[in-house]
């Protein structure tokens, strides 16, 4: 299932990326720069291995994980957060845990584009990609 988001995906839109990042405690430095960033998502796969590839200007990050197995993960704003990825009703959802706080980013495919809602204390964030 996760093979369907395999591939190389742009930024396209993004609604309350700020706020979001506000609500996480990013400062205002990193939130400016981060909403000027327009990354570019690698998703591969190799055996029950999901890589997530992040590019931008701002920063690079990867991340490898097998589904449903937490993992120690660096934020692009250098959160030290515990994460768990699962496939749920055909969406990647990962939540991300770090000093007592937590965050979900949920990425489906809608329509042959990747939509990614992101949400934090109920102020949700929707950014959405297209398949280079």
């Amino acid at each position: 299932m996760c093979n369907r988001f395999v591939g190389t995906w742009k930024l396209i839109s993004s609604e309350n990326f700020d706020d979001y990042m506000k609500e996480m405690g990013v400062g205002l430095a990193t939130r400016k720069l981060g909403g000027l960033a327009k990354p570019n998502v690698i998703i591969s796969m190799k055996g029950d291995i999901v890589t997530i590839r992040t590019e931008s200007t701002f920063k690079n990050t990867t991340i490898s994980f097998k589904l449903g197995q937490q993992f120690d993960e660096t934020t692009a704003d250098d959160r030290k957060v515990k994460s768990v990825v699962t496939l749920e009703k055909g969406a990647l959802v990962q939540v991300q845990k770090w000093n007592g706080k937590d965050t979900t980013i949920k990425r489906r495919l809608v329509d042959g584009k990747m939509v990614v809602e992101c949400a934090m204390r109920g102020v949700v964030c929707t950014r959405v990609y297209e398949r280079v």
